[in-house]
């Protein structure tokens, strides 16, 4: 069963940075392509940013950047280091695996990790 867990969330001005993780179990990580999304009040969950298995990144025009997904296999782990944050990326924050070309997510989601940026 897979298990994703968000963490690293908080409350940030705007123009400060935060990191975001994610804990991958039930997967084998190091095969899948992953993904971070955000879901603001009264929104559609939008992709944020991926990195496939082999390292490649790409981004949604409006993070272009600013943020930077990485992974690390070794730890189950992948992350979001977000800079330059504005009130518009307030969010909650998932991750989950997905497939790249036809973007259709892995699995379930986990609970998420809120990201307030106040004016």
């Amino acid at each position: 069963q897979v298990q994703l867990v968000e963490s690293g969330g908080g409350l940030v001005q705007a123009g400060g940075s935060l990191r975001l993780s994610c804990v991958a179990s039930g997967i084998i990580f190091r095969f899948n392509a992953m993904g971070w999304y955000r879901q603001a009040p009264e929104k559609q969950r939008e992709l944020v940013a991926f990195i496939t298995s082999g390292g490649g990144t790409d981004y949604a025009v409006s993070v272009k950047g600013r943020f930077t997904i990485s992974r690390d296999n070794a730890k189950n782990t992948v992350y979001l280091q977000m800079n330059s944050l504005k009130p518009e990326d307030t969010a909650v924050y998932y991750c989950n695996s997905l497939n790249v070309q036809s973007k259709t997510v892995g699995g379930s989601w986990g609970q998420g990790t809120q990201v307030t940026v106040s004016s």
